[in-house]
Order: C-alpha cells, then sequence, then structure tokens
C-alpha cells in the first residue's frame, strides 16, 4: 500500500471518520511508534549462529519430534514440557505438543493456535504470509496428545491456556526476538483474545478470527435475529423445511443411522442414545449450512417434501455429518465441551418452526462430556474478558463474516480501545479472512498487521505457496 494511502486513512481514523466503504466498529487512534526490535541472539551482545534446531532444542523443557521437509522454511514438530497448574508448577508438568515454521530469526513471529489439536502438517496463516515470518503453531491444553494424565479437568480453563502461551513464548523470545503477533480462527481466535486479556504486553498484534464471545450465556436472542435475516427467504424456508422433513421421517432415517453405526461401530454411550444423537445432527442442519456454505449454496437443497429417504439422509451428513454425536465423534472435542459448559458458554437457538417435533431441544454441553468428568459454570470468566476487550484493546483486530452464525455474538471495541477495529466480511461463512474484506477495510487491516508486526507498509507479502496456504479441511461441526 503507498505510503500517501495509509497517511490518509490514519488521519481519516484520528479525525473520528471512517473512511466510506471500511466496515469497521468500534473506536481507534493512531497507532503509538513502533519501538525497535530486540536484536536476535543469545543475549551476550553477540548474534547466535547455531543452526536453529539446536537453538531450539536447547530451549529448557524442549524436545524434537519430528523435522519435516518444506520448500523455503524449516518445519519442526515439537513438545514443551508445560506446568499442570502454573500457579502451583511443581505440581505436575505434561508436554504440549506444537509446531515451528521457521523462516529467519530477523523476521517476525506469529503465534497461531486453532483452540483444538495442532496439525502437524506445515501451513501458514494470513497473517504469517502478510508478514512473511516465522510461524509458531500451538496445540491447546487437554487435546490428545497434549494431556496430563491423569488429566485434573478442573485445570482446562482460560487462563490456564494463556499461561501456556505466555510461558513459551518468553522461551523462544530469546530466539525470535523481532515483533511477535497472536493469530487464531474461531476458537482460536477466542484463545489469542484471552491471552491478550491476561498478557497484553506479550504480543506486539493480535488478529481474531471469526471469534464468537458469549458474555451472557443464558441470552442468545442474538442468534435467532441471525436466522431471521441471513441469507434469502427462499433459502431460509428451503432449509427449514428440510430440517422438518428430517424430523417428520425420523422412524425411517433413525433406522437408517442404527444400520450406519453398527457397520461403522459407532455408540451413543456419552449423548445417552441414538434418538437423542440424531435430533442434535438434524438440529446442526440450519447452523452448520450457514457456518460452512455460501449463498450459491442454496441451490443444492433439496425439495423437502419430494426427496427421497436416501437422498435426504445423505444432504443431512453432508451438512451436519451423522458420526458427530457418536462417542467416536464427539471423544476427540471433549476438551471443548468441557470449556463451553464451564466458561466459553454455548448457543442456544428457539427454531419455531419445529415446534411440536423436538424432544430434547438444543442440548447443552454438559449431554457431550463424559459423565464421570465434574462441570460448573463460571459466569465471570467471559464478562471479564468481553470488559477488557472494549476498554482495554490495542492493537488488535476482529475479523468476522457477514453471514457466519457464530458472529451474531461478536467481540466489539469502545472507549478505552486504543489502535483496535471489528471488520466484516461481505457474504462471508465461518472461513472469513482479510483478503475477503471490502477493499478500504482489506488495505486498512493490512495495513495496520504490517505496522504491528514492525513489518514496513511497502513490504509485499510472502508469495502464494499452495501447499502451505491452503486452509484446512474442515469436518460439517456445531462448534466454534
Amino acid at each position: 500500500m503507498r505510503a500517501q494511502t495509509l497517511r490518509a486513512l490514519l488521519a481519516t481514523l484520528v479525525a473520528g471518520t471512517l473512511t466510506a466503504g471500511i466496515a469497521a466498529t468500534g473506536t481507534a487512534t493512531a497507532a503509538a511508534p513502533v519501538t525497535a526490535p530486540a536484536a536476535a541472539g543469545s543475549g551476550s551482545g553477540t548474534a547466535d549462529t547455531r543452526d536453529i534446531k539446536e537453538r531450539l532444542l536447547s530451549v529448557p523443557g524442549m524436545s524434537l519430534i519430528e523435522e519435516k521437509a518444506v520448500s523455503g522454511y524449516r518445519y519442526f514438530v515439537l513438545g514443551y514440557r508445560q506446568p499442570v497448574d502454573h500457579r502451583h508448577p511443581s505440581r505436575g508438568s505434561f508436554t504440549q505438543r506444537l509446531t515451528v515454521l521457521h523462516k529467519d530469526t530477523s523476521r517476525p513471529t506469529v503465534m497461531y493456535t486453532g483452540g483444538y489439536n495442532v496439525s502437524t502438517s506445515a501451513s501458514r496463516s494470513e497473517p504469517t504470509r502478510l508478514v512473511d515470518g516465522n510461524q509458531v503453531s500451538v496445540e491447546y491444553r487437554y487435546f490428545s496428545p497434549s494431556r496430563p494424565e491423569p488429566a485434573d479437568w478442573s485445570k482446562l480453563d482460560i487462563w490456564q491456556a494463556a499461561s501456556d502461551q505466555h510461558r513459551l513464548y518468553r522461551a523462544l523470545k530469546k530466539i525470535y526476538g523481532q515483533h511477535w503477533l497472536a493469530t487464531g480462527g474461531s476458537k482460536g481466535g477466542m484463545t489469542a483474545t484471552y491471552y491478550e486479556r491476561y498478557y497484553p504486553r506479550d504480543m506486539d498484534g493480535v488478529v481474531a478470527y471469526v471469534a464468537p464471545n458469549d458474555v451472557n450465556n443464558a441470552e442468545d436472542f442474538a442468534y435467532d435475529r441471525f436466522f431471521e435475516r441471513v441469507g434469502t427467504k427462499e433459502c431460509r424456508d428451503a432449509l427449514d423445511a428440510v430440517q422438518r422433513e428430517a424430523l417428520i421421517r425420523r422412524g425411517p432415517l433413525e433406522r437408517k443411522y442404527a444400520d450406519q453405526a453398527k457397520a461403522e461401530g459407532w455408540s451413543f454411550g456419552t449423548v445417552g442414545t441414538l434418538d437423542k444423537a440424531y435430533e442434535a445432527v438434524v438440529l446442526d442442519l440450519v447452523w452448520g449450512f450457514w457456518q460452512y456454505s455460501d449463498e450459491a449454496d442454496c441451490a443444492d437443497v433439496p425439495e423437502a417434501r419430494t426427496v427421497s429417504d436416501d437422498d435426504l439422509y445423505a444432504y443431512v451428513d453432508a451438512i451436519s455429518g451423522w458420526s458427530f454425536y457418536t462417542d467416536q465423534g464427539l471423544d476427540p472435542y471433549t476438551p471443548y465441551y468441557y470449556q463451553a459448559g464451564t466458561q466459553l458458554g454455548a448457543p442456544t437457538i428457539a427454531l419455531p418452526h419445529l415446534k411440536g417435533l423436538t424432544r430434547y431441544g438444543y442440548q447443552p454441553p454438559r449431554n457431550f462430556v463424559p459423565r464421570d468428568i465434574p462441570m460448573r459454570f463460571d459466569r465471570r470468566a467471559i464478562p471479564d474478558v468481553d470488559h477488557w476487550v472494549r476498554h482495554h484493546a490495542r492493537h488488535m483486530l476482529f475479523v468476522y463474516g457477514e453471514n457466519d452464525p457464530w458472529g451474531a455474538e461478536r467481540f466489539r471495541v469502545g472507549q478505552g480501545s486504543r489502535d483496535a477495529y471489528v471488520m466484516t466480511a461481505p457474504g462471508a461463512n465461518h472461513g472469513a479472512n482479510i483478503a475477503g474484506l471490502a477493499p478500504g477495510s482489506r488495505e486498512l487491516a493490512t495495513a495496520r498487521v504490517l505496522d504491528w508486526a514492525g513489518v514496513d507498509a511497502g513490504t509485499q507479502a510472502a508469495a502464494p505457496l499452495a501447499r502451505l496456504d491452503k486452509a484446512p479441511a474442515e469436518e460439517p461441526r456445531l462448534r466454534p
């Protein structure tokens, strides 16, 4: 972006008026000058010339799982010993899995998390490509294999997870001494935000994509309003009709479900019964459609009154996934449902078009976590984060998709926030990103990310690499 364009945009922000076409909300002030980055070295004033693998493995508690060949980078899958309880580090530890996509210690570093398991296949997040930097990708605690044995589930909370990131950052900052950004999508965007709330001095900037913000878990009207307005009425009606039909034909479709469960070896001990799992999958249909599909996909919604049982069953499977609420489908996501039922909150929507057809409604997270794991909801955690973001956010960018249901309850910036933005990508779903923003917003967002990373505004992003920049495949799910 040209220097005069950036100056004009920033001047507009200082004046308190956003340029026409910039889809941002909240307040913003002029960015503080970027301080000179620390020298990358051993801390003795002499550059550390050791191989990057040796330097990484010299970090106390770091171990090598695997090194993989990646064109233009060094790529490591690593393990790092973390305390189970950061308040009492001596009371046990576990190995947290992470990956390092190494470009050069003279480049900025992006700390990425999806909020779930870390992929051991190399990939670059959008901020990593924009700043042409290194990327440290972190597995969220308690997602296998990054789980203590035995697991004390009371130590799975947003502060402990943020403390994992803080401790890892402090260990790696000695190697990667330039500017750092935190990023993540969905639950990963939430994770990056919570990290910033608890450790606001670590990162130079945060880019949080499609991050839900369920401040009041008992009040979900925003989701109802979203589903009354998203897309066209014709598409909404067609999806509602398919959902109704799947409940009307519960008998024959559940027999198909039982046959598939037997063939696949699925069981339903956690949710309780096949019937509960069946309804949960069907109730995910409309949400799952808008989370992952585009308006163009409305043309593929079947005609509910004439669709065959086989085709109806297949369509629900394609959107919601019959395997998801089985024991085998739920088990990898026990940590998510535990957090949803103890701190994060979970959506409940009215579904008036299904009146008289549902037996359970939207089931709470407690139904998707084994009963031997105790759960108690903390009503203070997320309101605290929300208040902090509104009044103290600094160098933060939130990106949402216009047609993504998870964006119905979102983070907002307000009085007291500085150089912080909320932007919406037109027509985008849960895959919204900076590239999908309207032109004015895209230029502003890119300029701010580069500035936070200490990168000159005229610097070109890293060249696209199909193998590294392909978005990870998503399975249908009602999870952020």
